[in-house]
């Protein structure tokens, strides 16, 4: 079996997938103005369709997690498809805010059925280069977060209604199905090769994996929380919205591409660390920002929550390794969870600026450009947080130069 094994072509599958992922947030990102002219929806159901959109993720870490030991990455990655398919092409077919909402929780669980499957396959690929490979993985979901977005900005400009732009998913959805058809996977390591009850045996007794977990939920706020309501919070600063997120989603995926040498000379937990205080002085400076300003913001943004995520189940990987497939699966999840957690609140936000600055008397472009930037205030506040965990996390790894 090892000598049928095709790395490349699973490594190129298991983008592919995750590019069917990232489509899913660039794409609904760029089509949030045409839900409320069309449905007449509100911004609190805006949040609560990005809440589904996201909530289905982790039920289904928690589903395929534990399942990894028995089912393999193969039979996790065609529920995915399946799963995609069916929302992908219900959502096409949705008239209203509660089939959109029933609909958008298919493709949510799909995408937690991919991070399931490939990041633990990719892990048991590349056991030398585990976090280089990680991170060149997680190129495709900030790459496929730009070329969604890209392609939703372009249908847009040609008149090409919100179920066109859905309907491009997919795209990269049959790709990857057809990529790992007839495709022979490998065996995990040996390190993570315990039974399922072990591997949660080794989470409960962990500190530290716990202390992650909380630290997942508030980067994937950090990176995805923003980038999720760019459109309407940057809609009036002077910025084209959909140009300033594929700037970032382009600037993270070339950062993610050659992130080895700077883990190499960081390790980890510094990587982690410089990514908690650029992203927090990013934010408050695109808090500020309007017109030219906001692209150098932007940048910044960029820089600083590009690494979140990779390096999140690198370490996981790498050096909580007893905690196997479901640890990887599980913190994911956990990041998606308090992402959804967090996408009615920001919409809640956003509302609540509005009536405040309504109040001291700001109408129009103005006004919202002033509640977008007050929600940007709040969301800084939680990359400010993670600044002292890292280096709580970064001294600790230095001090006990040992797996944590």
């Amino acid at each position: 079996m090892e000598n049928q094994l095709n790395r490349n072509r699973l490594f190129i599958a298991s983008c592919f997938a995750l590019l069917t992922t990232a489509f899913a947030f660039g794409i609904r990102a760029g089509i949030m103005n045409d839900l409320v002219t069309d449905m007449s929806l509100s911004d609190q159901q805006l949040g609560w369709i990005n809440f589904m959109g996201i909530f289905g993720f982790p039920i289904a870490t928690l589903v395929g997690g534990p399942l990894y030991n028995s089912l393999g990455p193969k039979k996790i990655g065609n529920i995915a498809f399946l799963c995609h398919f069916i929302g992908i092409t219900f959502s096409i077919l949705s008239n209203s805010f509660y089939t959109l909402f029933f609909s958008t929780f298919f493709i949510s669980f799909a995408n937690g059925m991919v991070e399931a499957a490939y990041n633990p396959l990719i892990a048991s690929m590349y056991t030398s280069n585990r976090a280089t490979m990680l991170n060149r993985f997680h190129v495709w979901f900030p790459g496929g977060i730009a070329i969604g977005s890209l392609i939703a900005l372009s249908l847009g400009l040609l008149g090409g209604s919100w179920q066109i732009k859905i309907a491009v998913m997919y795209v990269p959805a049959f790709t990857y199905f057809l990529l790992f058809r007839g495709q022979a996977f490998p065996e995990a390591p040996k390190e993570t090769t315990m039974s399922t009850a072990e591997n949660l045996k080794a989470i409960m007794s962990s500190p530290i994996y716990w202390l992650m977990l909380v630290c997942m939920a508030l980067t994937a706020t950090t990176e995805l929380g923003t980038q999720s309501w760019v459109e309407r919070i940057l809609a009036n600063s002077g910025a084209q919205p959909l140009l300033v997120l594929a700037l970032v989603t382009v600037l993270m995926a070339v950062g993610r591409m050659f992130a080895g040498p700077l883990i190499h000379r960081l390790n980890i937990t510094g990587v982690l660390l410089g990514s908690a205080i650029i992203s927090a002085l990013a934010i408050f400076m695109m808090s500020m920002a309007t017109g030219p300003m906001v692209y150098v913001a932007a940048v910044l943004f960029a820089i600083g929550v590009c690494y979140f995520w990779p390096n999140m189940i690198s370490f996981v990987a790498d050096y909580l390794p007893k905690t196997g497939a479901l640890g990887m699966s599980l913190i994911g999840g956990v990041g998606m969870l308090g992402l959804s957690i967090f996408q009615p609140i920001i919409g809640g936000w956003i509302e609540g600026h509005r009536a405040v600055k309504s109040a001291e008397g700001l109408t129009g472009e103005a006004l919202e450009l002033a509640a977008g930037q007050a929600t940007l205030a709040n969301i800084a506040i939680i990359p400010t947080l993670l600044i002292g965990v890292f280096l709580f996390l970064f001294l600790y790894v230095r001090k006990n130069k040992t797996h944590a």
